[in-house]
């Protein structure tokens, strides 16, 4: 067999082993091992290609050295708090190498002879088209998960209109560039100039309570870059990752969307600013009560089953191992804890799970949202930790509210119920909960953390 045959074997190997190691992704239990394999196919990939492909071997350690030391100080001190901006950096990562990949090629190859064939030039438009959209959209999305001022949501008359207009002009080039190698390089440049326009564009007017599943699609994105840039190659194995990406993005966004009852269509032009009824904070905040740890922790010694709702709160306060040892000290008390995990709570897919398998909770005592909302009258009281938006009901009650028809945990009907958060401040959707201000409802004011830490104390001081 020739060398291109043993290297498209070895890609379908790692091929398989992206798929095996996506497979394992699909549950806590075996994520991490999922993890592993996926990275063992991508080492496999990147040392097949370096082997059997011509290049300047000193710029290429240059760049492997400058790429690992990124890699192992991200790895070191990025706070797992911060995950959903790393993912956003990654995902414009992604787009934007397929840019620069297929920018160097359309300079090498465009104006040589032979010129090459429609199809690869359109995959190279497609490439630096989704790319760079994904690239700047990514990193907007970084800044407002970052809660940088620059980056606030942002408005203004005929927006829509301009967007339409920077994608239509985007694939008038994207068609120059398939059509006319002698142009090919010069349009591509200037169409990744303003695909980079788009992006920003497309996500700085989507308000934070979608990130989500802002992220989920800006995944996918970043996967049909990687694929169009691997038609552009002719690389096998990364035409298979970039449509693995791709669709497992798709389904993702899908998912969520679905959890938030809203189209992509509505995420993607809609707004998440309320109407005109939503009430003021110190309307709704009237009769809110506060609480004390010790006081907290007298109502969950004569309480059999509890709820844990985490949010971002939680994450903020790093308290999942003080939720853990929250849970043992209850279950020694023969109390039944459950986590209620909603689908877009925390600032990513997925946030809530992550944390707290990071804390060594079981998976099993983690429930859906349908599941513990149909037993939610059984719940003696729910403990609402950093969650907002996810909890409030007005989802259900204000057709007029930017969270109407958002399906949410109906904390609401436990009870009792005790929230925990620094202040009355409201969630992404920018609105009050009336849930802090229920009758059966009480506030516990301070460090998600901290307060935890003082209820434990409390129950084993009791």
């Amino acid at each position: 067999m020739s060398e291109t045959d043993y290297r498209d074997i070895a890609y379908l190997l790692a091929a398989m082993l992206f798929i095996y190691g996506l497979r394992g992704l699909t549950h806590p239990r075996t994520a991490v091992r999922g993890n592993f394999i996926g990275s063992l196919a991508m080492f496999c990939a990147v040392i097949v290609t370096l082997v059997t492909v011509e290049f300047d071997i000193v710029l290429m350690l240059f760049g492997i050295a400058i790429g690992v030391g990124i890699g192992v100080w991200m790895a070191t001190t990025v706070k797992m708090t911060a995950m959903p901006q790393l993912v956003a950096l990654f995902n414009g990562f992604g787009g934007g190498a397929s840019v620069f990949v297929a920018g160097a090629y359309l300079w090498a190859k465009a104006s040589g002879d032979p010129s090459p064939t429609t199809d690869v030039l359109a995959a190279t438009a497609a490439s630096g088209l989704i790319g760079a959209v994904t690239f700047s959209g990514s990193l907007v999305a970084f800044g407002k998960l970052q809660e940088l001022d620059f980056v606030k949501d942002f408005h203004f008359e005929g927006q829509k209109f301009l967007n339409f207009g920077l994608a239509v002009v985007c694939l008038i080039l994207g068609i120059i560039i398939s059509v006319s190698p002698g142009y090919a390089s010069l349009c591509f440049w200037f169409m990744s100039i303003l695909a980079l326009g788009l992006g920003v564009m497309l996500v700085i007017s989507i308000g934070g309570a979608d990130m989500p599943v802002v992220i989920a699609l800006l995944n996918s994105y970043s996967g049909l870059a990687a694929a169009a840039t691997g038609f552009v190659l002719s690389n096998t194995v990364l035409i298979i990752a970039g449509s693995l990406v791709g669709a497992s993005g798709v389904v993702l966004t899908r998912v969520m969307c679905k959890a938030m009852n809203r189209s992509l269509p509505a995420v993607l032009f809609g707004t998440m600013q309320g109407g005109s009824s939503i009430q003021s904070a110190d309307d709704v905040y009237t009769t809110v009560k506060s609480i004390s740890a010790e006081e907290v922790a007298m109502m969950l010694e004569v309480s059999q089953r509890v709820l844990i709702v985490p949010g971002y709160g939680m994450a903020v306060a790093q308290a999942q191992h003080a939720v853990h040892d929250l849970m043992n000290a209850l279950n020694t008390r023969e109390v039944k804890v459950e986590f209620g995990i909603h689908p877009v709570a925390g600032r990513m897919p997925g946030h809530m799970n992550v944390l707290l398998a990071e804390a060594d909770i079981p998976y099993d005592l983690l429930k859906e949202m349908d599941d513990v909302n149909s037993e939610m009258d059984q719940i003696d009281m729910a403990i609402v930790l950093g969650a907002n938006d996810v909890v409030n009901p007005i989802a259900r009650t204000d057709p007029n509210s930017p969270i109407a028809g958002m399906p949410i945990i109906d904390v609401d009907k436990a009870r009792s119920v005790i929230v925990i958060k620094r202040s009355l401040s409201p969630g992404f959707a920018g609105i009050p909960n009336p849930l802090f201000a229920m009758e059966h409802t009480s506030m516990l004011f301070g460090d998600g953390k901290k307060m935890v830490v003082d209820i434990v104390k409390a129950l084993q001081e009791g």
